[in-house]
């Protein structure tokens, strides 16, 4: 009864073919979702007063930080085996084949828990570098990040990877590519939520999130649960809590990426997404270390 509105999901996974090369959906989505969160930084730095040359080389080390974690991530949580004994594969976007041979791939594998871990310490070494608070920095990349993120998931609904379990629900997506049974959009459910947590994020700085913590009292003084101003690690925790805790839950929509997670309660994605979580909820309550970060540059 339901099949007369389910969505054939078969489209080109090239946007545009060069002829000497091709340039996929899945790239052109990720370049807009790192424009996207560069206008909003720049934006953000601005608008906070930040030195211009101090934000020039935070995509550097934002874009090598995502990708390298991204791909380590994928092989060493995912495929350890098969890359462990072949490590040049990790960071060369070939494989190697039977005869000898190489075979040009690109990045087939790229993980977002292993992206989130890269990220964090290149925005680390960023900080140290441009001698910025640490958790001023990761609160403002916090707010935007999820921007980033619906891009690359919706960069995943345009290659039918990483699909949903089989389904009856009206709004299903049949993965031409995969079979013709209905499944779960598991990708489109969460580029939705990514877009959402974006406006929660951008919402709450609009209103309370100017005020710079500089002064130690505040901490003993507050009257709220949290304290929603830049550089307390609230937007940090805030969007860390929310992408890994909807990654819990739409992971059950969601096929197993690889073999060994059959024999498992949880996935791997919900197990690696469980230490976020607590660490989000314990930036966002102001943890111990979260204010000792917010007052050290």
């Amino acid at each position: 009864m339901h099949n007369i509105v389910y969505i054939n999901w078969n489209p080109d996974i090239v946007a545009l073919n060069l002829g000497f090369m091709e340039i996929r959906w899945y790239s052109v989505f990720w370049c807009l979702g790192l424009l996207a969160v560069y206008c909003l930084m720049h934006h953000l730095y601005r608008k906070q007063g930040i030195e211009e040359e101090k934000f020039e080389p935070m995509f550097i080390y934002c874009f090598f930080g995502i990708l390298i974690g991204a791909r380590l991530g994928h092989c060493l949580f995912y495929e350890p085996v098969y890359y462990l004994s072949h490590p040049m594969e990790m960071l060369l976007p070939m494989r190697k084949l039977a005869d000898g041979s190489w075979h040009f791939t690109g990045y087939e594998g790229l993980a977002s828990h292993g992206g989130t871990i890269g990220l964090m310490v290149a925005l680390l070494l960023y900080s140290r570098k441009t001698k910025l608070n640490i958790m001023h920095v990761l609160d403002n990349v916090a707010i935007v990040t999820p921007v980033c993120a619906c891009a690359i998931r919706l960069g995943n609904l345009m290659n039918s990877e990483i699909i949903g379990r089989p389904t009856d629900l009206p709004w299903a997506f049949v993965f031409g590519r995969v079979d013709m049974q209905p499944r779960h959009p598991g990708q489109l459910y969460e580029a939705v939520c990514y877009f959402v947590f974006f406006f929660i994020g951008w919402i709450i700085y609009s209103r309370t999130g100017d005020a710079n913590p500089t002064n130690e009292n505040i901490w003993r003084d507050r009257k709220h649960i949290f304290d929603t101003r830049i550089g307390s690690g609230f937007y940090f925790g805030l969007c860390i809590f929310l992408i890994f805790m909807s990654r819990i839950l739409i992971e059950f929509t969601k096929e197993n990426q690889v073999d060994f997670e059959s024999s498992m309660l949880f996935n791997m994605g919900q197990l690696l997404s469980i230490p976020f979580v607590l660490l989000g909820i314990y930036c966002m309550l102001g943890g111990k270390y979260c204010r000792n970060l917010s007052a050290y540059k």
